[in-house]
């Protein structure tokens, strides 16, 4: 079943065209990847996914739900959650305060009972808290939870902007290039959490990623794109040895 499903899709900006007839799905529990040289859209596309654009044209579903037009706050209530390729965090606030940050969509109770400070709301509180936690502890930084986010080594900040995403409940979650920067090693536990977060955490994966190992790696599916359309979409071994492919990313000769 597709959870996501991207249809005739079509973004500009004045007369440049951006994407153009974009169609793709990602069937839920799925782990698949959007490739393609620089400036070939990818991140548009994700702007567009998360409510940031709104496309010319086209149709974006999430769980047979129509998101187009709808603003970032509501896309992420339905389930669906990103990570950025520049890290944003909140530096001076806590680890575990920007896990909790990531929970905002769900919480029940709003300023009144906070001023009050209801037993409700101390309830609340007490599992959101437990909650971060929980997925720091995943993200295997829960012994850094009371450090500032800004002194975090870069690959704890990676993995804390991953535990911040997952503590929104996505049902889908959009990586944007998880593996900038980031060392061999790093990168193979990287390789590792992307699993589990879709086998043990069951949140369907969607990445952008330019570490063609990494992508190799862990992902069922694979869509290219370039200069905003797509060029291919298949599996690993598909991809690999499309011409088209293969000329977008090694040009061919005069």
């Amino acid at each position: 079943m597709a959870l996501l499903k991207v249809e005739d899709l079509h973004l500009g900006f004045g007369g440049l065209k951006v994407l153009q007839d974009i169609s793709f799905s990602v069937e839920k529990g799925a782990i698949n990847s959007l490739i393609g040289p620089n400036g070939a859209g990818k991140t548009s596309l994700f702007n567009c996914l998360t409510g940031f654009y709104k496309p010319k044209s086209g149709s974006i579903t999430l769980a047979g739900k129509s998101i187009v037009g709808m603003p970032p706050h509501r896309i992420t209530a339905l389930g669906l959650a990103r990570t950025f390729q520049n890290i944003r965090l909140f530096k001076e606030m806590s680890v575990l305060e920007n896990v909790i940050s990531g929970q905002h969509c769900r919480t029940r109770h709003g300023l009144i009972s906070a001023i009050l400070h209801l037993p409700s709301q101390r309830r609340e509180e007490e599992e959101i808290r437990a909650v971060g936690m929980r997925w720091l502890d995943f993200v295997g930084i829960g012994k850094h939870a009371s450090r500032l986010a800004g002194g975090l080594p870069y690959g704890d900040q990676r993995r804390l902007e991953l535990a911040r995403a997952l503590a929104s409940t996505p049902e889908l979650i959009l990586l944007d290039e998880p593996a900038a920067g980031l060392n061999d090693r790093e990168k193979l536990d990287l390789v590792h959490l992307i699993r589990r977060i879709r086998d043990e955490a069951g949140v369907t994966v969607l990445l952008i990623e330019h570490d063609m190992g990494l992508v190799m790696q862990v992902s069922e599916k694979i869509v290219v794109f370039d200069h905003g359309q797509k060029i291919a979409d298949g599996t690993a071994a598909e991809v690999r040895g499309d011409p088209n492919v293969i000329e977008a990313y090694l040009g061919t000769e005069e």
